[in-house]
């Protein structure tokens, strides 16, 4: 399978496949507010497989006791799987909401088949089958705090501002539905981040923050714009994304108003947004449904 790398840390490169998707803070836990994780999201269903998304030998795979499911059936379990980075050494590699197919001692390169994608009970009802991907020192591979930050390198293309957000259903499950967005180039969403043109990875407005990704300098604005609506107030900048808290903010979908959008990036150009209802099976949408998605 083809695997483009979208971030690196400590000189251990994290790859995602070409028709998957990634974020760094689309998730309400502690490593994505610090930017030392990274959630890799394949075209595949909960119980299929997926392929590795570093290259190393692992080290441990361990069952863990998670919350149970609320609105859908999990398995009881998690599991963390460390791995050691065969491309530095001192690292230790944390994955978690993966069963793997293969065992302690053996060694996986990126794109190798690794696991069965698990339903953890730690995601929400609307949450899309992927791995968390950290990178630790060796000697701490586990615990929730610890891990190094991780800086995405891949580009994210042509982030031309839209003045609407309109687009075609490409999947309708009760607990979400994917738009494809019209005009969008880049590998997201696009957005007026302080003034620069910048791409939005989270859920907004429901966990009350995002961030946002960019390839030019830092912006120097304070303000982060959707479609002309102001919808965050950056708190914090880092060389190419910056951290920013959501401001009070609704999202309809042809005058219908849901919980918000799942936003994540893509290796290749082209915009998916996911929509989370309030309620599953709420959003009364087909697909190929031509929709529109107003802020308010």
């Amino acid at each position: 399978m083809e695997i483009t790398t979208v971030a690196t840390s400590e000189i251990v490169n994290i790859g995602c496949p070409e028709d998957g998707r990634y974020a760094f803070y689309n998730s309400p836990y502690t490593a994505h507010r610090l930017s030392t994780g990274i959630d890799i999201y394949p075209a595949a269903e909960f119980g299929e497989t997926m392929p590795s998304p570093v290259t190393g030998e692992i080290n441990l795979v361990r069952k863990v006791r998670s919350p149970r499911g609320r609105g859908f059936k999990d398995p009881g379990y998690d599991v963390v799987t460390v791995l050691k980075s065969l491309e530095n050494p001192l690292m230790a590699i944390k994955l978690l909401h993966i069963d793997p197919v293969v065992n302690s001692g053996d060694t996986v390169e990126r794109g190798q088949e690794l696991g069965r994608l698990l339903r953890s009970g730690y995601f929400g009802a609307g949450t899309s089958p992927h791995v968390h991907v950290e990178v630790r020192n060796v000697s701490d591979p586990l615990r929730v705090r610890g891990g190094y930050a991780i800086k995405r390198i891949h580009d994210i293309g042509d982030a031309t501002l839209l003045e609407e957000l309109i687009g075609t259903v490409m999947k309708c499950v009760p607990e979400f539905s994917i738009v494809k967005l019209e005009g969008v180039a880049a590998c997201g969403l696009p957005a007026d981040v302080g003034g620069a043109s910048g791409i939005l990875d989270g859920g907004i407005p429901y966990y009350g923050w995002l961030g946002a990704h960019f390839d030019e300098d830092p912006p120097a604005g304070e303000i982060i714009n959707l479609i002309g609506r102001p919808i965050a107030d950056i708190r914090t900048l880092t060389d190419n994304t910056c951290l920013a808290n959501c401001r009070d903010f609704g999202v309809k979908v042809d005058g219908t108003k849901i919980l918000g959008l799942s936003l994540r990036l893509s290796p290749k150009s082209g915009t998916e947004v996911k929509l989370i209802p309030y309620k599953l099976g709420e959003l009364d949408l087909s697909e190929g449904d031509n929709v529109t998605i107003t802020i308010e």
